[in-house]
């Protein structure tokens, strides 16, 4: 009888986690986890995805839409083509973070262990870390109070459009108080580039900062 009861409780315990892995994919419309649950992948064509405080996923990815993720949740890779990522407090990506046209921000205590790449839209950090570089094109970076990036930054030098243009506005990166890049600093085009008097940066090539003392530049 107590075995019995035993092979009950796994079987059910297996059960249960397979449907708490279960994927979860929509063409149109947001794709969402509750606080607190636990999936495979998240993802949506035209649509947001949303994954609450304290849960955990693995691939959180859409086209058209926006991605969020919840105080303390965990995804180990974030992805969106069109559409801003927002890491809550304490949210955490294991593996790398991608999005071409979208505003990225990393809350206090978010961490993105791998690489953190974005082609047109602000990246911001606010004692926040990435582990694994940071990458963009046209972007404004602002490596707020208390951050820490490691694997340096990168601004790629802006590619021809289809029709001969390309866009030509200047970048402006803030490396701010008491915040840590470590490994190269690369501008392959001209930027704006602001680091605090408190700050600690790698080498810098391509571009010749400018100090400021206090909050902001």
């Amino acid at each position: 009888m107590r075995r019995t009861l035993l092979s009950l409780f796994i079987a059910f315990s297996v059960a249960g986690a397979a449907v708490a892995q279960e994927d979860i994919s929509k063409v149109n419309g947001s794709a969402t986890v509750d606080a607190g649950q636990h999936a495979g992948d998240v993802h949506s064509v035209n649509g947001s995805v949303k994954v609450g405080d304290r849960a955990v996923v693995q691939k959180a990815s859409t086209v058209n839409g926006s991605v969020e993720l919840g105080d303390s949740a965990t995804a180990t890779q974030v992805k969106t083509v069109n559409g801003a990522v927002t890491l809550n407090e304490k949210a955490r990506v294991s593996g790398d973070l991608q999005t071409v046209n979208g505003r990225v921000r990393l809350d206090e205590g978010a961490d993105v262990t791998g690489h953190l790449q974005n082609v047109n839209g602000e990246i911001s950090l606010e004692r926040a870390h990435v582990g694994g570089g940071i990458e963009t094109t046209n972007a404004d970076v602002t490596i707020g109070e208390g951050s820490k990036v490691e694997g340096g930054l990168l601004v790629k030098k802006a590619s021809w459009g289809l029709f001969g243009n390309h866009n030509d506005r200047v970048p402006k990166i803030v490396i701010g108080p008491h915040a840590v890049v470590q490994g190269t600093l690369t501008f392959e085009r001209d930027v704006e580039l602001h680091v605090s008097d408190s700050a600690t940066v790698g080498k810098i090539e391509g571009a010749t900062p400018k100090k400021f003392s206090g909050a902001t530049p």
